[in-house]
């Protein structure tokens, strides 16, 4: 997606801080064709082949590659709520029913604002806070503006979400919270997304996109660092994740992959994909279905209700070089198993979440996870966001 150039507004005492930072150890490349350029806030993608960007490193400071590197120049100028180390847990019950080896969830929701999405917004809401940046715009479904809204407030930050007109109520009083002006949308998601784009240009505001920052994408892969500290010994052989607009599974394999350069890893687990079967972008293109954006249905998963997700042929990528899979999972299959995981493990997840858990009762079901094989899942997000699920 591309934007035009904006203008910053700069707090006044950051200017000679830019320039520093304009020299550090960073630019943006584009992981389809190659290209660079200078490190920025845009989000404008490559100007070549039209990718979202990624953070490229001309110098890490870490060698051993027990810490993930970071886009942050400056470390007191990281804006955090404490966010990661989120625990990693055994689920003995539903683990025993598929039947499992080892299956664990990665309880990502015990992040501050209940969601991964801080990990990515503790990182590019640092990287705004260096370059002086004192107002943005971001447009959410709901985890991610209640995060962006939350780390704005932290850093100082004056922050515009828009968010669709039928989001949780949960959602958007979390995000209304933390003082942030909110923008109702009618309409499908990526009308939230114009929309947002649109009152950036007009104002001369950064657009700090979860989906098409590099720098949100970036902040994602602490979450494989954490993987490989949490369960070196017992790393499992796949991770299944909720997609959407793929932020956690594109950060997790980027995380993965350093690991492995590093040496601290021998392979890389490999990596799924699973959508709702009323929006399944992903799944149709890596099982060479048919449909498209006109086909999407609403979906109580609303976390990963995209129907055209800008980094498409990068998660197809992904699963194709870890030997992943993408499955589709029904609606009375998500809200069963966020039952499950309240009843039967102790754990509220929201429906995103458990829509991975559905999937890999599929992915068993089709041999393609083996009965015995060790599986983590992440818990993406708290299950207090949503409405409750219907009781059984």
């Amino acid at each position: 997606m591309r934007s035009r150039p904006i203008t910053l507004r700069w707090r006044s005492a950051d200017r000679t801080r830019y320039r520093s930072w304009c020299m550090s150890h960073i630019e943006l490349r584009c992981p389809k064709c190659g290209i660079t350029r200078p490190a920025d806030m845009s989000a404008e993608a490559c100007r070549d082949c039209g990718s979202p960007m990624d953070v490229g490193y001309l110098a890490t400071r870490d060698t051993k590659g027990d810490t993930a590197p970071s886009p942050v120049h400056e470390t007191s100028a990281r804006v955090t709520l404490g966010e990661g180390n989120t625990p990693c847990v055994i689920l003995n019950t539903i683990g025993g029913r598929l039947p499992l080896g080892r299956l664990r969830a990665k309880l990502e929701f015990l992040n501050p604002t209940g969601s991964f999405k801080d990990r990515g917004t503790a990182t590019m809401l640092s990287v705004a806070g260096e370059r002086g940046v004192t107002e943005l715009v971001e447009d959410s479904s709901g985890n991610a503006g209640a995060s962006v809204s939350a780390y704005a407030a932290r850093a100082g930050i004056k922050a515009h979400i828009f968010v669709p007109a039928d989001a949780p109520e949960a959602k958007l009083r979390q995000i209304r919270a933390y003082g942030t002006e909110v923008h109702p949308i009618a309409g499908p998601r990526e009308a939230v997304t114009a929309a947002a784009i649109a009152y950036a240009q007009q104002n001369a505001l950064v657009y700090a996109s979860h989906m098409l920052s590099p720098y949100f994408a970036e902040g994602t892969k602490t979450f494989a660092y954490e993987v490989v500290e949490q369960l070196e010994d017992d790393l499992p052989g796949h991770v299944v994740f909720p997609v959407g607009n793929g932020s956690l599974l594109i950060g997790a394999f980027n995380g993965f992959n350093e690991l492995l350069a590093s040496g601290r890893i021998e392979k890389i687990p490999r990596l799924h994909c699973v959508q709702s079967r009323n929006v399944m972008p992903l799944v149709a293109a890596f099982n060479g279905q048919k449909w498209g954006p006109e086909d999407a249905a609403k979906t109580v998963a609303g976390g990963i209700s995209i129907a055209a997700p800008s980094r498409q042929w990068q998660i197809l990528e992904i699963l194709r070089l870890t030997g992943g899979s993408a499955v589709a999972v029904e609606e009375s299959s998500i809200l069963k198993f966020q039952r499950d995981l309240a009843e039967d493990e102790g754990i509220f997840a929201e429906p995103t979440s458990a829509a991975a858990f559905a999937g890999l009762e599929i992915l068993v079901d089709q041999d393609i996870i083996q009965q015995g094989d060790d599986v983590l899942v992440p818990a993406t997000g708290f299950g207090l966001k949503d409405e409750p699920p219907p009781s059984s």
